[in-house]
């Protein structure tokens, strides 16, 4: 059995534009190897493919096709779309695969590959590492005869068909009359979608990051860059803004008053909505280790239990399927809510927090703000070549650093999944204390770095 994966990573394949690994032969390869992966029997087989606002989807985009098309699949076409879009249009559609084309909330110059099965859910490392060996492999006897080569068209109406569905998931009955939304799409593929959805339910909508060029995407705006939302909320004396990243997976909320609300706040609010109506399914809500414990604390006196994962919406969603949960995410923003889709989704995770504004007819101040986080600090170490994690001085470091903390907090390293980092994190009730440990795992590994 295959088990390792070079190419891909925590969120499919990810790299800079027009370089390895996001060259056009890489694309054009892994669309001959992931199409022939998935086809089976004798019908014809379709993969639906869609992408966000980066320059460089173009040349991506056109090398996946040219790649399945050889593999003898055909292909639909949607243009910039939401990853969560491209997850639901996958299965609504019947398509045998989907595709997005996406570096999520990294900058322009990056791009990305992320592909889901039939189902609509992410595809399991076993299969990304079979779709990976295949690559590597001889493919040109196994691709498609000439009167087999699949055909390309366009879906005209996937716009609509999410915005239909998204707007499926907010109460029936319920209205945004009445309300001022900023919406900042951080330029990206939800920019067109996620306005209309708040302004066909009754919403005063004020757009920001909703112009794209190709190389703006997260430039300044969306779920990375806040400020410009928080500002934006106050400038317009909204009632409240919501910031999607480059691919609207992820959401995070400012109230009415500019404050910042992340993820985790997010997840208690949805986890204490939904358990008062009686949606909720079971007691757990999932979530990473990258979780403040503030809110661990909070969904135990709700009665509720959270069940940590590594980082990765993806990984959060293996746990959710594994526990019958409904409700997963993480502080970044990657809301899962399985009643209604199979990934993250940001504007379903909105108005499910706008449903409860409504609702309850309390500002989002109130609404947002469930518990008090723990003082919690994450800095970035980046490095060259190998993992300095492993390094005995950084190992002496950590276990330091735990002994300091005791029982009072806890200390988290990981490498990122997508960069060339490491990701220092600590929180505790003392903020002094957090401060101090994170500088000083930081330093250790940096001193590593200037050793070698």
């Amino acid at each position: 059995m295959v088990k390792t994966r070079k190419l891909f990573g925590t969120d499919g394949i990810r790299g800079t534009a027009n370089r390895f690994p996001m060259t056009v032969e890489v694309a054009q390869k892994l669309g001959q190897a992931a199409g022939l992966h998935f086809i089976h029997g004798t019908h014809r087989h379709r993969v639906l493919l869609g992408k966000d606002t980066r320059l460089s989807g173009y040349m991506i985009e056109c090398a996946l096709v040219s790649g399945f098309l050889s593999a003898g699949m055909d292909v639909t076409l949607v243009g910039p779309m939401p990853t969560p879009a491209i997850a639901m249009l996958t299965r609504s559609l019947r398509a045998d695969l989907g595709v997005m084309i996406s570096a999520s909330h990294n900058p322009y110059g990056d791009n990305g590959i992320k592909l889901f099965g039939p189902d609509g859910f992410k595809l399991s490392d076993e299969m990304e590492a079979r779709i990976e060996a295949a690559m590597n492999s001889d493919l040109t006897d196994r691709l498609a005869a000439p009167d087999q080569i699949g055909r390309a068209s366009r879906l005209n109406d996937a716009a609509g068909r999410y915005v239909e569905s998204a707007k499926s998931s907010f109460p029936r009955g319920l209205r945004l009359d009445g309300l001022r939304i900023v919406i900042d799409c951080a330029n990206g593929a939800a920019y067109r979608v996620a306005p209309t959805a708040l302004w066909e339910l009754g919403a005063e909508v004020v757009r920001i990051g909703c112009d794209p060029n190709g190389i703006n995407i997260n430039e300044g705006c969306g779920s990375t860059r806040p400020e410009a939302l928080c500002a934006a909320v106050l400038r317009h004396r909204a009632d409240i803004g919501i910031a999607l990243d480059g691919d609207a997976d992820r959401v995070l909320i400012s109230d009415e008053k500019g404050r910042l609300v992340d993820g985790d706040q997010i997840l208690a609010l949805i986890s204490k909505s939904w358990a008062r109506q009686g949606r909720l399914a079971g007691r757990h809500i999932v979530a990473t280790v990258m979780s403040n414990m503030g809110l661990e604390r909070y969904l135990d006196t709700q009665g509720l239990e959270l069940v940590r994962t590594a980082v990765g919406d993806r990984y959060v969603v293996e746990k959710m399927r594994e526990l019958s949960a409904n409700i997963g995410g993480e502080q970044s923003g990657h809301m899962v809510l399985s009643d209604f889709a199979t990934t993250g989704d940001g504007l379903v995770a909105a108005l499910q927090v706008l449903a409860e504004v409504v609702e309850t007819g309390r500002p989002a101040s109130e609404v947002c703000t469930l518990f008090q986080p723990y003082p919690q600090l994450l800095r970035n170490v980046r490095f060259v070549g190998k993992s300095p994690l492993h390094d005995p001085k950084v190992q002496e470091a950590r276990a330091a650093a735990e002994k300091r903390l005791g029982d009072r907090g806890r200390l988290l390293l990981r490498e990122s999944g997508t960069e060339p980092l490491v990701r220092v994190m600590a929180e505790a009730e003392d903020e002094a204390l957090v401060k101090a440990v994170v500088e000083d795992m930081c330093e250790a590994i940096t001193a590593i770095q200037m050793a070698d």
